[in-house]
């Protein structure tokens, strides 16, 4: 019942399939197509595309997709241990265990509902990387609750669940608008991947707290605030549109600056060097 992407099919060459289902969409939102969608130019730059495929080496190519492609793998991995961590944490809980699992599984409405907020009005950076400061950073205030306030520690586990139910949902579509969409399928299939290792890790954290009791949620604490700051370093795709090859995707933040930089400094040590990438870079501002 669900129609194929127009885009994936203009990569595939099947512009009459496309073309069908944008008049589809356009009819359903009371919107006028033009008469032409695509003009001949177009259709033999994306046929000339078509030709090249495309493998999961390619999410590791070039120096900028390989950084995000390692960011993204991170960032998935430790969600899937801080979510499914606390999920199955959740008998661990003082109280009564079954009302635990019922506020366990009803925090995720309100979460849902704040992450469709969220992408709808903020930056997806900030959005995922708030939601998982937010996780973080009460499990590491867990181990200062005394003992009597065993509820209050519960209360900031379940906040915990919430800011990694919320990064679940954020995630998903930051991935996707990521990558191009000649590799958008294979990278979020690879992230997926990433994050069933994830969960394979999540119930083996919570042994850990034989040795000490909140060992645990320390560790989780601390990995989801790690993967806050990585998801800083990611370009924003708010209102950016989608890159169709891998030359299109935006660059990484706070690499690529800093190699320029260097790269400056060196060469200004030479007095007609630093002149000559003086003129160049004046050029590149013209």
């Amino acid at each position: 019942f669900v129609h194929e992407s127009p885009r994936w099919l203009l990569s595939k060459g099947r512009v009459r399939d496309a073309e069908a289902i944008l008049q589809l969409m356009a009819k359903k939102n009371d919107v006028i197509p033009p008469a032409v969608l695509f003009n001949r130019l177009e259709l033999e730059d994306m046929m000339a595309k078509r030709k090249k495929s495309y493998a999961i080496i390619h999410l590791i190519k070039t120096h900028n997709i390989r950084v995000i492609t390692i960011i993204v793998l991170l960032v998935w991995m430790i969600l899937a241990i801080g979510y499914f961590g606390l999920s199955l944490s959740t008998p661990n809980l003082h109280g009564d265990a079954y009302l635990n699992c019922f506020f366990s599984a009803v925090i995720e409405v309100p979460a849902y509902v704040a992450s469709w907020l969220f992408l709808r009005r903020f930056s997806r950076r900030f959005s995922l990387s708030g939601s998982f400061f937010l996780g973080g950073a009460v499990l590491l205030f867990i181990q200062l609750i005394p003992s009597n306030l065993s509820a209050l520690a519960t209360v900031l586990v379940m906040i915990g669940k919430f800011g990694a139910t919320s990064a679940f949902s954020i995630v998903y579509v930051y991935t996707a608008e990521l990558y191009p969409t000649v590799v958008r399928n294979m990278s979020v299939g690879m992230s997926s991947m990433a994050c069933r290792f994830g969960a394979i890790i999540s119930p083996y954290i919570f042994y850990l707290g034989v040795h000490y009791e909140f060992l645990p949620f320390i560790l989780i604490g601390s990995s989801t605030i790690l993967a806050a700051i990585l998801v800083l370093f990611l370009p924003e795709t708010l209102k950016t549109p989608l890159p169709e090859t891998i030359g299109q995707m935006q660059k990484i933040k706070g690499f690529a600056c800093r190699s320029t930089h260097i790269n400056h400094e060196h060469l200004s040590t030479n007095g007609t060097a630093g002149e000559a990438i003086t003129m160049v870079r004046k050029k590149e501002e013209i």
